[in-house]
């Protein structure tokens, strides 16, 4: 009898019902949404580097080698020479490494060289590897680059165009001399690397040739031919990514590298490092469920507003209602489970808004912003969430349904005109 008191009761009332669960739909929607988002955010930027086991460079802190080696903010404290870097790869433990070094820009572009076993061994987003848009990732010239699809779109490069890269970081000295060319550009990923300028190690030490101490030696000018014939090894290195033979040899190796003798070197474990970056900026993410939780307070504020408002016009029907025999436990217990339904329609509409909008938008996240939002059915903090959002509006209808309950038969019986 109850339910169908209920509904009858919605149906009378179906415009002011409808905006009532739309607006608590739309405050689920953008909790729900903000939680898969903050998920996928999450993921994405565990996933900024995977399968490399440890990244090596000069000692000073985990974040900051992070930072600078995989995201391209700030600068190492010292460079690695190529002495500890050769003793280094040489170990039993180490199944492949990867040299980097950075220190040239690019139109605020980081530039970064390395080997052409970089794309065979960076990884993203749980394996997937690098693969070119347009061109090719062979780098076969010793001055081809590979470029990010956010240089290329921002600076509108295609394949074939010519660059010109700028000495150090916001530097006005450009090595016009020796361009380089667009050998490929590479699909969206949504790591730092869709920003980074590519060339090989040979390429930055040539760049370098008629350099010395961050200026350009006067009167001096090497030609292209005499460049290319020259031993372009270089003398030192900002970083390198590893991985090992074995998982169980990470922490071995880990150990004997910040035991290094030769040369203060340290060795973190991207994971790890991911993690305690993610706890420093990670506070925004408990900034914008704290803005979407109280979005749905003020949905459910809005709940119990639109039924007070709505008392003085059903003050009749409860005095009928009590008139024919109705407690007052059932008045109370009509107006919670009305509250109940509009809670849990709005609920059920909210989720169904939130996969339709993962559904619709995923793809166009992932190739704007790089993260992959996953579809999957609602977990334990999704239900939670929303068994919460009911509950309270059944406990927030309390303190209307009280006042319904205090209306006296005879107030609710006289007309006024």
């Amino acid at each position: 009898m109850l339910l169908r008191l209920a509904l009858a009761s919605l149906r009378a009332r179906a415009l002011t019902v409808s905006m009532a669960v739309l607006t608590i739909a739309l405050s689920v929607l953008l909790l729900l949404g903000i939680e898969n988002i903050r998920t996928g955010t999450r993921a994405s930027f565990a996933d900024t580097i995977s399968n490399t086991d440890l990244i090596v460079g000069a000692r000073s802190g985990s974040v900051q080698l992070l930072l600078y080696t995989v995201f391209r903010i700030g600068n190492a404290t010292n460079n690695v020479t190529w002495e500890s870097y050769r003793e280094i790869a040489d170990r039993p433990e180490v199944d492949w490494i990867v040299p980097i070094s950075l220190g040239d820009s690019h139109h605020q572009f980081r530039v970064m060289g390395t080997t052409p076993a970089f794309f065979d061994h960076y990884k993203y987003r749980g394996g997937r590897a690098l693969a070119a848009r347009s061109g090719n990732t062979a780098l076969g010239d010793l001055y081809d680059t590979v470029i990010g699809t956010d240089v290329a779109e921002t600076l509108g490069y295609q394949t074939g165009d010519e660059i010109i890269i700028s000495h150090g970081i916001a530097s006005f000295y450009e090595h016009e001399d020796r361009p380089f060319r667009v050998a490929g550009i590479l699909e969206k990923t949504g790591t730092p690397i869709d920003r980074t300028v590519i060339v090989t190690l040979e390429a930055i030490e040539a760049i370098h040739v008629d350099w010395s101490s961050g200026a350009r030696i006067p009167g001096r000018s090497t030609s292209e031919e005499e460049i290319r014939r020259m031993d372009l090894t270089p003398e030192a290195i900002t970083a390198a990514m590893i991985g090992t033979t074995s998982r169980l040899e990470i922490f071995q190796l880990q150990r004997w590298i910040n035991e290094y003798r030769g040369e203060p070197l340290l060795a973190v474990m991207p994971g790890l490092a991911l993690q305690e970056l993610w706890q420093i900026v990670g506070l925004a993410e408990t900034a914008l469920l704290g803005v979407s939780a109280m979005v749905v307070v003020t949905a459910l504020a809005g709940l119990v507003a639109m039924t007070f408002s709505g008392l003085n016009e059903r003050r009749r029907e409860m005095a009928i209602l009590r008139a024919m025999g109705a407690r007052p436990a059932t008045i109370v217990g009509l107006l919670i489970f009305e509250a109940t339904l509009i809670a849990t329609a709005a609920v059920l509409l909210g989720l169904a808004l939130t996969y339709a909008a993962l559904v619709t938008g995923r793809g166009w996240v992932d190739e704007q912003y790089g993260l992959w939002l996953t579809i999957a059915p609602p977990g334990g903090v999704e239900i939670a969430v929303m068994v919460t959002i009911v509950l309270a509006a059944a406990v927030a209808s309390l303190l209307p349904a009280w006042r319904a309950y205090r209306m006296s038969l005879a107030d609710g019986m006289i007309v006024r005109i």
